[in-house]
C-alpha cells in the first residue's frame, strides 16, 4: 500500500522537494516512514538514469537533517526500563527499521558520503553507551539499526577505521548471548558490515577466532552462520583472502554446537556449517587444518584424491547427525550401523592410524548422551562401548578425556543399568557387562606409561560427584575385573579412599557392600606396592566396613591375605626414620608390631584427667592389621597348630597384654592409654571373630580369647575401682562409662562361653552392684545437685543396667553373685517420673565448654532415663508372674514398679515422649510384659500406649540402624499373642486400634518394603508352633485378624522402575554367592515382598484340614478370597497384563489353588458357584489356567459337580462369547476329569456333542479350543470304544484331519500348530504338577508375568522363620513343564476380532482393484470402474490422485493408504505393489488397501506418468519447499488434481519439479525443517477433501460417521 502511495505522489509532482516536504509533514507513523522510504528508492532510481535535477541532493539532506535525524534522536532517548507493551515495542520496531533506510537513501542522494560517516559514527557512541545489556534498553536498537542500513554506504578506504570500531562493537554485542539487542546485531549489522568486506570482515573473524573462555556456542555459530557466505566462499571469490575451513577454532566451535548445544537451532546452525564446508571444498579443492598439537590427525582436510571416500563420510556423518534430532529410537536405530562406517573410513589399513579426527565421532556420541530420551542415550554408550569390542582402534588422547568425561557422566543415569526385555531377575546388567569388557579391552590396548594417568583419572572422575549406588557399583566391579598392572601409587589409593567415601552413601547395604569388595580387589590389581607402604595401605583398608566387606572368614579376606604375603617384601618405605631395619625378613610383621608398640605407649596429648575419649580409629586400624598378619603368618607356617597361632598373636600383643596385666595395680596408669588399650581390646575380639563356615575351623579367635582371659582379674580391678571409686566425675566420663561397660560386656561372654562359669566376673558384679545402688540411694545435702554427683549417679546407673543385662543374658551369672533382692527393691522403688537433674549453676559454664563435642545435658538426662528402663525391663521379665491384672489387690506392694503395673504403663507412656526415638527399646520390652496384664482392665491406657508406639517407630522410617530392631519390638509389643486375644474378646478400643495400626503398616510397606515382613512373620510364627501341635486357642486369635492374613496372600506392589532396578542389582548380588564377601558377611534380611507371601504360603500349608479350627480358618479364608476376586473383576471391566488388578487376581487363584486339598464337599457346594462364575469373567491369561485348573480338580476330586459344569454351556453364546474357551480348556483334560468315574462312555457322549457345536462356530478362535478338546475326546473315545457315534465320525474326523492336513503356511495352520503345542495342553498334567513351584514359578513364567511374580523355591527354602509343613503339597514339579520356555501363543477369549479373517468379501472385483499401471489396458476407462464399485460400496469418491512411488518406507505408506482411503482418493500409486504385503504397512493401512485402488508406476517411470496424466487434464502438485512454492493455506486446488509426494529425505527430484505445475508447502511457525512426509500428505489431502466438498457431503459423511458409531454400540 506504501507503495502505491509512493507511486501515486510521483505522478502528482516532480519536484523533489515537494514531494519529500509533502510526506515528512505530520506525525511519523509507520505507514509516513514506510512511505517515505519507498519514494527515496524511486527517486535513487530515477537519479541513476540521470533524473531528479540539482535539487534533489538538498532536498535529501533536508530530510535526513530535519526529519529523520531528530526522529531516531526521539527513539534512542527512550529510557531504559520503560513500560513497552508488545504492540508498542513492534511499532517502535517498524519505526526504526523504516527511518533507518531511508536515512541510508538520503545518504546516497545527498552525494556526501562524510554524512553517512557522520551518521554511523553518532550511532556508534549509542551503541557504545548502550552496552551489551540484554533486551533492547536505551539506544541499542535504534543505534544498530541506522549502523546496518548505513553500513553499505561507508567507504571501506575513508571509513576504514570507523568499519572496524563498528565492527567490534557489533561482535561484541552479537557474542553478548541472549537478548534480542544481540540477535539484532548479529541477523541485521554483521551481515551489513560482511558486504563490506576488507578490514570490517577482518575484525570480525579475528574476534571469533581469537583465544578466549568457554562461552556459549549458540551466539559465536549464529555470527558464523550469517557471514558463512563470506567465510566460507565459493571458487570465484578466492580474493577474500578468508577461509574458515582452515582455521582450527572454527571447527572446534562447529563441533561444540553438534554435541552439546542447548537448543535445536545452534546444532542446525552448526550441521549448516559443516555442510557448506563439505561443499565449498568439494568445489575448491585441497585444504587442510592442522590439530592443536600438531602431531595427531587433521581436525578437517580434502583431497581431491580421495573426494569420493571424503564425500561418502561426511554425507553419511551429517545424515546421523540430522536423524539424531528426531530423538526416536526406532528412526535412529537402522542408521547406527552408518557409525561403524565411518570408523572403518576413519582409520587407515596401512598404518593403523586415524585419518579423521576423532573428535568428529566423539560428537555423535556426545548428542546421543546429552539426549533426553534415555533409551537413546543408552544404545548410543552401549554402541561406544560395543567399538572395541569389534574395532581394534589406535589410542587417543581425545578419548581417553571423552571416555574420562562425557562417557563417565553419562554412566551414572541409573536406569542405564536395567535389564533388557526377557532377560531373568538376577542375570545382571547388559550394561554392566559391556562397561566391563570395554574397560579391560580399551585398559589392556593403552602403552604401559598412559594406563595409570588414565585410571587415576578415571578414579577421580568417580569421586567427582555423589553417584548412586548402581552405577558406582558396575564401575567398580569394572575396574576389578582390569588385569593386574602397576598403575596406581598413593595417589590412586587416595582416590580409591574417595570412592569408598562415595559407596557409603548408599541406602543398599548389600550394594554398598559388593561396591567396597570390588574397590578392594581394583586396590590389590592395580596398585604399585613399591610406590606405596603399608601405612597407606592400612588406611585404605581402614576405610572398608567390616560389618559390610572385609570380615575375616570371608574369601575376600583370604584373597587379601595372599596379596600381603606376595608382597609384604616389596612395600615402599613411609619415611626415612621407619622403624623397619635393613635385618628384618618380614616387613608385615615388623609394621605390625611397631604399629602396637606405638599404639599402646601413652600418647603425647594426654594432659591430664578431663580429656574426651580417643577416637575408635586408631583401634580399628591396629585391631585390623594384627588380625592380617596373624592369618598371614598362619599361611606362611603351613601350620595349623594352636600353640603356633597363640604365639605370633603373642609376639603381636605383648605390650597390649602387659599394659592390661597391669591395669589394676598401676594406679598412676594414665587415663588415655587405658583407654586406648581398652579400645584395642574390645576391637580385637570383633575383629578377629571369623564369619561364614570358617568359624568351626578358627584358631585365631580361640587363641586371642585365651589371651585375653589371661588378663580378666586386672581388667576386672580396673573396671571396678573406675566405676564405684568416684573417679568419673566429668562430662567426658560418660563416654569412657562406656567403654568400660563394654569391656565388661566382652569379658562377662568370653568366661560364660568359656565354661568356668563367670567366678571371676561374679565377684565383681556384687560390689558394681552395691556401689551404684549406694551411689544412687544417696541425696544432695547441697542446695543443688553438684556435676561430679551427678556423672555419678549416671554412671551407676549405667553400670546397673549392663549388670541386669548380663544377668538377663546369662542367668548363670546370678549363681555367682550375691543375693539381688536388694538390687530388685531398688529397682521396684525407681521414681520413674524423676529427671535427672542439671549441676549447680555456677557449673553450667564449664560443663557447657566440656561438653562442646556432646548434645549437652539432655543427651545424658536421656541416657539416663534409658538405663532405668533396661533396668525395669530386667525386673519385669523375673518378676511377670507377680504383675496383677488390677492394682487395687495389694495396698503395700514389696514390689511397686511390678505391683503397680498401670503407673508403670503410664511412665513408660512419658518415656516415649522423652527419650530420642533411638533409645526406646527397652521401654516398648516393658510395655510388651505390661500390657497384656493390664488390657481387659485398663483398656484406655493400653491403648494409648499404642498409639504412643506407632509414633515413635513410624518417625524412625528414615533411620535404618534403629528403625528395624524396634519395629520388631513394637510388633511384639503389639501384636502379641495374649494381646490379640485378649483384644480380639473384648472387641473394645484396642481390637479397633490394633487393626488400624496393621493397616497403616501394610500401607508402610508400599514405600518401605520389609515392614509388611516384620509384622506377618511375627504373627504367623506366633501361630505357628500351637496350630502345628493342634491347639486351637492360639490360632482363635488369627481368626479374628483373617484379613492380615488375607492381606498377605495378595501383598505386592507395582515398583517403580527405580526401585525394580535395585530389586535387580540385589538380586544379582545375592546369586554371586560366596564369590562376593558382602553376601557373607551382611544378613539377608528378607525383606522383599516375595518374602510376605511366603510367610502366608508355609504358614498355610502347616495347617491341618482335620482340625476344625484349622479348617474354619481356611475356608474363611478362602470366602474371603474370591469375594475379593469380584471385587476386582466388578471394579474395573478391563485392566492390563502386569497391572496391579492383574497380579491380585493371579495371587488369589494361586492361594486357593494351595488350599484346595484341604477343601471337602460340603465347603465346595457353598462356592462352586463363584469359582464357574470366575470362568465367565474376562480374564487374563494366567488367571484362566489358574481357573481351569482348579475347576479340573474340583471336577477330578467330586464328579458329583459335572451337571453344574454342563450347565456352563448352556447361557448362549452371547454370553459365552469372553468365556467359553475357559471351559472348552477344562474339557481337554476330560481324562484327568474322568479318572473317579466308572460310567465313562455317558460323559464322553455328552462332552463329545458340547464340543462338536463349538467347533463349528464362526469364531476362529473359539473353534480351535474346542479342536482340541475335540481332539482329546475323540481320542479317548476310541480307546474306550465308546458306541453310537457312527454318525458323527465321518464329520469329526474330516474336521480333525482338516486341520491336521492344512497346507501352506497360513496363520491358521500356525495358530493350530501352537495351540496344539502349548504347555497347558501338551505338557501340563493338572495332578502332578499340583505342587508349589508349578503354582507360584512355572505357570506364571510361562504365562507371560512379569518377571516380579515368579518365586522360585530357593525363596521358600531360605525362609526359615516357618518351618516347612509335611502336608499334602509338594514343592517341585516332577514332570518336564519346568524346561519348557513361554510360547508365542497365549490363551485367548472369542471375540470378534481374533483369528483369522472370518468375513469374505461381497464384490469379487474388489478384490482385483490393484492393477499395475504398466499393464492396464489403455482404453480401459479406470474412472469409470472406480465409481461403479464405490457406488456398489457406498462410498464417495474425488478426482484426487496421489503419487507416493518416491516413498520408501513401508510404515508412511501404509499410514498414507488409510489416509487416501478415509477421505476418500480416487488412486493410490505406489513404487511397488510388493509393499502391501509388508507387516508394517499392514499393520498401519488396517486393510485400507482392500477398498482403496493402488496403482504401481515405479520411479523411473513417474516422468511418463505425470505427461499422461496433464494430457487428460490434471493438475500436478508437488509438496516441496519451494522459492515459488505456494501456501496451503491460499492455494486452491482444481477439482482434477495429481499430488506428487517427495522421498523421505531428498524430497521431489530435480527432474520432476520441472513437471509440476504448482508446489504447494505447508505454512510451519517451529523451528523443526519439515514434517512427515505422512503427515504432510495427510494435511494436503484433508484440504482438497474440504475444498471440494459439496453441500450434501457433510450429510453423507456425517450419515457414514452415525453408522459405524452404531456398529460400534452394537
Amino acid at each position: 500500500m506504501e507503495g502505491v502511495l509512493a507511486e501515486a505522489l510521483l505522478a502528482q509532482s516532480r519536484d523533489p522537494g515537494v514531494l519529500l516536504g509533502t510526506v515528512c509533514r505530520g506525525e511519523a507513523s509507520a505507514e509516513r516512514l514506510e512511505t517515505l522510504r519507498f519514494l527515496l528508492q524511486r527517486l535513487e532510481d530515477e537519479a541513476a538514469r540521470g533524473g531528479g535535477g540539482d535539487a534533489l541532493p538538498e532536498a535529501a539532506r533536508e530530510v535526513a537533517a530535519g526529519f529523520l535525524v531528530p526522529l531516531l534522536h526521539r527513539l534512542r532517548a527512550r529510557p531504559a526500563g520503560a513500560p513497552d507493551s508488545e504492540p508498542p515495542a513492534r511499532h517502535r520496531r517498524r519505526l526504526l527499521r523504516a527511518a533507518s533506510a531511508a536515512l541510508c537513501s538520503c545518504a546516497r542522494l545527498a552525494g556526501d558520503p562524510p554524512l553517512g560517516a557522520t551518521l554511523a559514527e553518532e550511532a556508534l557512541r549509542d551503541l557504545l553507551a548502550a552496552g551489551p545489556a540484554p533486551g533492547l534498553e536505551g539506544g541499542a536498537e535504534a543505534a544498530v539499526e541506522v549502523l546496518a542500513a548505513l553500513g553499505p554506504c561507508l567507504r571501506p578506504r575513508e571509513d576504514g577505521p570507523l568499519l572496524e570500531r563498528v565492527a567490534e562493537a557489533a561482535l561484541s554485542l552479537a557474542l553478548a548471548g541472549d537478548g534480542e539487542a544481540a540477535a539484532l546485531a548479529a541477523g541485521r549489522l554483521l551481515p551489513a558490515l560482511g558486504q563490506s568486506g576488507g578490514a570490517a570482515l577482518q575484525v570480525v573473524w579475528g574476534g571469533l577466532v581469537a583465544p578466549s573462555g568457554p562461552g556459549r556456542v549458540g551466539p559465536r555459530l549464529q555470527v558464523l552462520s550469517v557471514l558463512a557466505e563470506r567465510l566460507l566462499p565459493e571458487p570465484g571469490e578466492r580474493e577474500a583472502g578468508l577461509d574458515a575451513r582452515r582455521c582450527a577454532r572454527f571447527w572446534r566451535t562447529v563441533q561444540a554446537g553438534l554435541a552439546r548445544a542447548e537448543d535445536a537451532l545452534t546444532r542446525k546452525r552448526a550441521r549448516y556449517l559443516l555442510r557448506r564446508a563439505v561443499e565449498v571444498s568439494a568445489e575448491r579443492g585441497d585444504c587442510i587444518c592442522s590439530s592443536r598439537d600438531g602431531n595427531g590427525p587433521s581436525l578437517f582436510w580434502w583431497s581431491e584424491k580421495n573426494r569420493d571416500e571424503l564425500l561418502n563420510f561426511w554425507e553419511n556423518y551429517i545424515l546421523i547427525m540430522e536423524t539424531l534430532e528426531g530423538n526416536q529410537i526406532h528412526v535412529i536405530k537402522p542408521v547406527l550401523p552408518k557409525l561403524n562406517n565411518l570408523f572403518e573410513c576413519a582409520v587407515s589399513e596401512e598404518n593403523g592410524r586415524w585419518l579423521f579426527h576423532p573428535s568428529w565421532h566423539l560428537c555423535i556420541y556426545k548428542r546421543m548422551f546429552e539426549s533426553e530420551n534415555k533409551i537413546l542415550t543408552k544404545e548410543g554408550v552401549i554402541h561406544l562401548l560395543e567399538l572395541y569390542e569389534t574395532k581394534t582402534l589406535p589410542s587417543s588422547p581425545e578419548f581417553s578425556e571423552f571416555v574420562i568425561g562425557p562417557l563417565m557422566d553419562a554412566l551414572s543415569e541409573s536406569s542405564l543399568y536395567s535389564r533388557s526385555p526377557g532377560q531373568q531377575i538376577g542375570s545382571g546388567s547388559p550394561l554392566g557387562f559391556t562397561l566391563q569388557t570395554f574397560l579391560v579391552t580399551y585398559i589392556s590396548s593403552l602403552p604401559e606409561e598412559l594406563k595409570g594417568g588414565f585410571l587415576l583419572k578415571f578414579i577421580q572422575k568417580m569421586t567427582s560427584r555423589q553417584w548412586c549406588a548402581v552405577p558406582i557399583l558396575f564401575l567398580a566391579k569394572a575396574l576389578a575385573s582390569v588385569p593386574r598392572c602397576k598403575a596406581l601409587g598413593p595417589d590412586g589409593l587416595l582416590a580409591l579412599r574417595g570412592v569408598l567415601q562415595c559407596a557409603m552413601v548408599t541406602h543398599q547395604p548389600l550394594l554398598r557392600g559388593a561396591a567396597q569388595c570390588y574397590l578392594l580387589h581394583t586396590a590389590m590389581n592395580l596398585v604399585d606396592v613399591e610406590k606405596v607402604s603399608l601405612s597407606d595401605i592400612s588406611a585404605f583398608l581402614l576405610c572398608l566396613r567390616q560389618e559390610e566387606s572385609l570380615a575375616r572368614g570371608t574369601s575376600l579376606w583370604t584373597e587379601l591375605c595372599d596379596w600381603l604375603r606376595v608382597n609384604e617384601n616389596g612395600f615402599g618405605r613411609p619415611s626415612a626414620h621407619s622403624p623397619v631395619g635393613p635385618q628384618e625378613t618380614c616387613p608385615l610383621n615388623a609394621y605390625v608390631r611397631n604399629l602396637v608398640q606405638e599404639y599402646v605407649k601413652s600418647p603425647a596429648w594426654d594432659t591430664g584427667e578431663d580429656c574426651w575419649v580417643p577416637d575408635w580409629a586408631e583401634a580399628r586400624l591396629v585391631a585390623l592389621m594384627v588380625a592380617l598378619a596373624v592369618d598371614v603368618a598362619a599361611v606362611e607356617s603351613q601350620r595349623s597348630g594352636r600353640r603356633k597361632t597363640q604365639n605370633v598373636l603373642r609376639m603381636f600383643l605383648d605390650p597390649l597384654l602387659d599394659a592390661l596385666v597391669k591395669l589394676g595395680t598401676n594406679a598412676y596408669l594414665p587415663v588415655l592409654r587405658a583407654d586406648r588399650c581398652l579400645q584395642l581390646l574390645v576391637t580385637l575380639l570383633h575383629t578377629c571373630s571369623p564369619r561364614g563356615s570358617r568359624a568351626l575351623d578358627d584358631e585365631v579367635s580361640p587363641a586371642l580369647q585365651d589371651l585375653v582371659m589371661s588378663t580378666t582379674e586386672s581388667v576386672s580391678e580396673f573396671l571396678l575401682r573406675r566405676l564405684t571409686a568416684n573417679e568419673l566425675s566429668s562430662v567426658s566420663d560418660l563416654d569412657r562409662c562406656r567403654l568400660y561397660l563394654q569391656v565388661f560386656a566382652e569379658l562377662t561372654d568370653l568366661h560364660v562361653q568359656g565354661g568356668t562359669g563367670g567366678h571371676l566376673i561374679g565377684r565383681v558384679i556384687a560390689p558394681l552392684k552395691k556401689a551404684s545402688i549406694r551411689h544412687l540411694r544417696d541425696t544432695d545435702s547441697e542446695q543443688g545437685p553438684a556435676l561430679g554427683r551427678q556423672i555419678q549417679r549416671a554412671v551407676s546407673m549405667a553400670a546397673l543396667a549392663a549388670v541386669c543385662e548380663a544377668i538377663d543374658q546369662k542367668p548363670a551369672l546370678q549363681l555367682h553373685s550375691l543375693d539381688t533382692g536388694p538390687l530388685e527393691q531398688f529397682l521396684a522403688s525407681l521414681q520413674l517420673d524423676r529427671m535427672l537433674q542439671k549441676p549447680h549453676p555456677e557449673e553450667q559454664s564449664s560443663f557447657l565448654e566440656e561438653s562442646s563435642s556432646s548434645q549437652g545435658w539432655g543427651k545424658v538426662a536421656a541416657q539416663y532415663i534409658h538405663d532405668q528402663w533396661v533396668c525395669l525391663s530386667f525386673l519385669l521379665k523375673k518378676h511377670h508372674t507377680l504383675v496383677p491384672a488390677s492394682e487395687g489387690e495389694l495396698p503395700e506392694p514389696r514390689l511397686p514398679a511390678v505391683q503397680r503395673p498401670a503407673r508403670t504403663l503410664q511412665a513408660a507412656v512419658a518415656a516415649l515422649a522423652v527419650l530420642p526415638s533411638v533409645s526406646v527399646l527397652p521401654v516398648l520390652r516393658c510395655m510388651r510384659l505390661l500390657v497384656p496384664k493390664l488390657l481387659a482392665s485398663s483398656e484406655s491406657v493400653c491403648v494409648e500406649a499404642f498409639d504412643a508406639a506407632w509414633r515413635t517407630v513410624s518417625s524412625l522410617s528414615n533411620t535404618q540402624l534403629t528403625f528395624w530392631p524396634s519395629l520388631k519390638a513394637f510388633v511384639q509389643f503389639v501384636f502379641d499373642t495374649k494381646v490379640l486375644t485378649i483384644a480380639a474378646k473384648i472387641k473394645g478400643q484396642a481390637y479397633f486400634k490394633i487393626k488400624e495400626i496393621m493397616h497403616k503398616m501394610i500401607e508402610m510397606s508400599a514405600v518401605k518394603s520389609g515392614v509388611f515382613n516384620t509384622l506377618i512373620t511375627h504373627c504367623c510364627q506366633s501361630w505357628v508352633v500351637p496350630a502345628s501341635n493342634g491347639s486351637q486357642g492360639s490360632l482363635s486369635s488369627a481368626e479374628s485378624y483373617g484379613e492380615l492374613v488375607l492381606e498377605a496372600c495378595t501383598f505386592g506392589t507395582v515398583f517403580r522402575r527405580d526401585q525394580r532396578l535395585i530389586q535387580d542389582v540385589q538380586t544379582f548380588i545375592e546369586n554371586l554367592g560366596h564369590d562376593c564377601a558382602a553376601n557373607v558377611v551382611i544378613e539377608n534380611t528378607k525383606r522383599e515382598d516375595h518374602y510376605v507371601r511366603i510367610c502366608a504360603v508355609k504358614f498355610l500349608c502347616l495347617l491341618d484340614g482335620s482340625n476344625m479350627s484349622h479348617k474354619s480358618f481356611m475356608e474363611d479364608l478362602a470366602i474371603k478370597l474370591l469375594d475379593k476376586d469380584e471385587l476386582v473383576s466388578t471394579s474395573r471391566t478391563r485392566y492390563y497384563m502386569n497391572s496391579q488388578q492383574h497380579r491380585v487376581k493371579n495371587r488369589i487363584w494361586q492361594i486357593l489353588l494351595v488350599l484346595f486339598p484341604r477343601f471337602d464337599q460340603n465347603f465346595l457346594n457353598r462356592i462352586i458357584d463363584k469359582i464357574f462364575q470366575a470362568g465367565f469373567v474376562n480374564n487374563q491369561a494366567s488367571i484362566k489356567y489358574y481357573i481351569e485348573w482348579i475347576i479340573i480338580l474340583v471336577l477330578h476330586k467330586f464328579p458329583q459337580f459335572l451337571p453344574k459344569f454342563w450347565d456352563c454351556f448352556s447361557y448362549g453364546e452371547e454370553n459365552l462369547k469372553t468365556s467359553i474357551c475357559t471351559f472348552l480348556s477344562v474339557l481337554s483334560h476330560l481324562d484327568i476329569i474322568m479318572q473317579n468315574i466308572p460310567e465313562k462312555k455317558l460323559i464322553l457322549k455328552q462332552a463329545l456333542d458340547l464340543v462338536l457345536r463349538w467347533a463349528l462356530s464362526h469364531n476362529f478362535s473359539v473353534r480351535l479350543y474346542a479342536l482340541v478338546a475335540l481332539r482329546k475326546i475323540w481320542s479317548m473315545c476310541g480307546t474306550l470304544q465308546v458306541e453310537g457315534l457312527d454318525a458323527l465320525t465321518s464329520v469329526i474326523e474330516s474336521s480333525l484331519n482338516q486341520v491336521e492336513s492344512a497346507h501352506g503356511a497360513g496363520n491358521a495352520q500356525k495358530s493350530w500348530q501352537r495351540i496344539r503345542d502349548h504347555f497347558f495342553f501338551a505338557a501340563f498334567h493338572p495332578l502332578e504338577d499340583h505342587c508349589l513351584e508349578t503354582i507360584f514359578y512355572i505357570l506364571p513364567r510361562l504365562s507371560g508375568l512379569v518377571e516380579d511374580e515368579w518365586i522360585t523355591m530357593e525363596k521358600f527354602s531360605r525362609f526359615t522363620d516357618i518351618p516347612s509343613g509335611a502336608g499334602p503339597q509338594r514343592c517341585l514339579s516332577p514332570t518336564r513343564l519346568r524346561e519348557l520356555q513361554p510360547e508365542a501363543w497365549a490363551q485367548q477369549d472369542g471375540g470378534p476380532c481374533s483369528g483369522e479373517a472370518e468375513q469374505q468379501p461381497e464384490w469379487t472385483d474388489v478384490q482385483k482393484k490393484i492393477i499395475p499401471w504398466k499393464n492396464y489396458v489403455p482404453d480401459l476407462d479406470l474412472e469409470l470402474v472406480l465409481r461403479d464399485r464405490a457406488a456398489k460400496l457406498g462410498k464417495s469418491i474425488s478426482r484426487l490422485i496421489v503419487v507416493a512411488s518416491l516413498i520408501d518406507k513401508p510404515t508412511n505408506l501404509g499410514g498414507l493408504c488409510r489416509t487416501c482411503e478415509v477421505f476418500g482418493a480416487a488412486l493410490l500409486v505406489v513404487g511397488s505393489l510388493q509393499c502391501v504385503r509388508d507387516k508394517q504397512f499392514q499393520h498401519l493401512s488396517v486393510s485400507a488397501e482392500q477398498w482403496l485402488p493402488l496403482v504401481e508406476v515405479r520411479p523411473s517411470q513417474l516422468p511418463g506418468f505425470l505427461q499422461q496424466k496433464k494430457a487428460e487434464g490434471y493438475t500436478v502438485v508437488g509438496a516441496e519447499q519451494t522459492a515459488r512454492s505456494a501456501a496451503l493455506t491460499h492455494y486452491r486446488f482444481p477439482e482434477s488434481s495429481l499430488l506428487l509426494l517427495g522421498n523421505e529425505r531428498e524430497g521431489i527430484p530435480a527432474n520432476l519439479i520441472q513437471q509440476l505445475d504448482v508446489c504447494v508447502e505447508i505454512p510451519q511457525q517451529g523451528i523443526t525443517r519439515s514434517l512427515n512426509v505422512h503427515v504432510s500428505a495427510a494435511l494436503l489431502v484433508w484440504e482438497y477433501t474440504r475444498q471440494q466438498a459439496r453441500p450434501q457431503a457433510p450429510s453423507r459423511l456425517r450419515s457414514r460417521a452415525e453408522t459405524a458409531r452404531s456398529g460400534q454400540m452394537k
